[in-house]
């Protein structure tokens, strides 16, 4: 009872403040998402095996993804407590803020180019690791061959504004999207189909769009940053500066975040090895549900950000206690989105489905795995907020690193080849198995944030602050 009373903060300006970071962070997601998902139904209407190409090409991509959100929210978490230190001392922490970013856009490039090489030099063996059958090989190796240069653009649009974010700049990356999505919208239409007098591409002209709406993206958003921006004051000058005395700091609060996302993006693409072994239906299913519980989870996703954000800020501010309370109140935010998650996916599964152009068979395997979905999402929401936003806020990250690999090595994985493969159970009981860490990780961080521990001190590259 008196954990039910804490999920609850007495104050209407946390809420406020929240929810003006959460809502444009949202929207912004689904739009991301309504991407995506404009990306599937088009390419699923030139057919399943095009369809299952893409989808699994682009599980690499977001192995790349995944690595860029590390680095951007491990800087995140030191610009979001630099930025509310900074009425304490403002030179000092402006300073360490413009060197985090400097070296989150230096790793950003580093790691594009080493994703660019693999993608340009063996896109067949990519593609082997998650299929066995030839003709979604040869696809997915088309869609990886015009997705070279895609790297670059995408992770530079995604750090930069995690940093706009950070310091409460949420409209911005917004408005980009909007036209992001409009640009890969008429992309998509006249690359795949062959509109507009256009060549008919497939497979190519999906990946083509995508590239043209990254750059569309990444132009604005960086040039905004490096150009405009009059709150951080970062400038393109500003990557030459020296980031030696920071360094350190950044490699212990952010490298941990790196690192656990990064084992967690290969621990996803396992799980997607596993999917593509249990055949092409399976695979098409997976690609519409995993759209469709995207959707149903952008304010999970805004509250999530939100809480790294105003979790950092407090602690700059010097205020534990605030931040503790503050806590609680992101566990109840949780709860109660994962369960309006779960209605939405049930209520919207069915024809959603039915958009798609897909066999009766994969149809019957997208139902029972958005039933499954919709019960994890409770659990997945809770989780999400805590661990990605206010732990991780906090600087828990290195045992935020060894949580998250543990539950989905240990767990997930080992339960869900046994499903699949061993105990052979309906496609429900598979995708359980597959996301069962969720539930496990929902419980740990309960116990995490009770504990007080997720609280660390993290300095300025001279000193340490709170």
């Amino acid at each position: 009872m008196n954990l039910l009373k804490k999920l609850v903060v007495r104050d209407r300006e946390f809420y406020k403040r929240v929810l003006t970071l959460a809502l444009p962070i949202a929207m912004q997601s689904l739009i991301t998402i309504g991407v995506n998902m404009l990306d599937t139904i088009m390419v699923g209407r030139v057919g399943e095996t095009e369809l299952s190409a893409t989808s699994l090409a682009n599980q690499f991509i977001s192995i790349y993804h995944i690595f860029c959100m590390g680095l951007g929210m491990g800087a995140s978490v030191l610009v979001s407590r630099y930025w509310g230190m900074r009425d304490q001392e403002q030179e000092r922490a402006m300073n360490a803020l413009k060197k985090t970013i400097c070296i989150m856009i230096r790793l950003t490039v580093s790691l594009a180019l080493l994703f660019a090489l693999l993608t340009l030099f063996i896109p067949g063996s990519i593609m082997k690791m998650y299929a066995v059958e030839e003709g979604i090989i040869s696809n997915g190796i088309v869609y990886l061959q015009y997705s070279v240069v895609t790297y670059f653009f995408l992770g530079l649009s995604l750090v930069c504004t995690i940093v706009l974010r950070s310091v409460g700049q949420v409209h911005i990356p917004l408005f980009v999207s909007i036209g992001a999505f409009f640009v890969n919208f008429l992309a998509n239409y006249g690359l795949i189909f062959g509109h507009f007098g256009l060549p008919r591409m497939g497979v190519a002209g999906a990946a083509l769009a995508t590239l043209i709406a990254r750059i569309f993206e990444a132009s604005i958003i960086c040039g905004y940053l490096f150009f405009v921006d009059k709150k951080i004051r970062f400038r393109l000058r500003d990557l030459a500066m020296k980031t030696g005395d920071l360094l350190g700091e950044y490699v212990r609060i952010s490298i941990p975040v790196l690192i656990s996302d990064g084992i967690l993006a290969i621990g996803n693409n396992t799980v997607a090895m596993v999917i593509g072994r249990l055949g092409e239906s399976f695979v098409a299913a997976n690609a519409i549900t995993s759209v469709t519980q995207q959707m149903s989870s952008v304010m999970i996703q805004g509250v999530c950000q939100a809480g790294g954000i105003v979790t950092g800020q407090t602690l700059g501010e010097g205020n534990r206690e605030k931040a503790q309370e503050q806590g609680y109140g992101f566990l109840g935010f949780g709860l109660a989105l994962g369960v309006v998650s779960a209605a939405f996916i049930l209520a919207v599964s069915g024809p959603i489905i039915r958009s798609y152009n897909v066999s009766a068979e994969t149809a019957r395997m997208a139902e029972q795995l958005m039933e499954s979905i919709s019960l994890i999402v409770i659990f997945q929401a809770t989780n999400s907020i805590m661990t990605k936003g206010v732990l991780r806020g906090g600087g828990d990250t290195k045992v935020l690193m060894i949580a998250d690999n543990i539950f989905l090595w240990a767990l997930s994985i080992p339960l869900g080849i046994l499903a699949g493969f061993v105990w052979k159970l309906s496609p429900f009981w598979i995708y359980a198995a597959l996301k069962f860490d969720q539930i496990a990780k929902a419980v740990w961080c309960v116990l995490r944030l009770h504990s007080r521990k997720w609280i660390k001190k993290i300095n300025t590259g001279k000193e340490q602050a709170s």
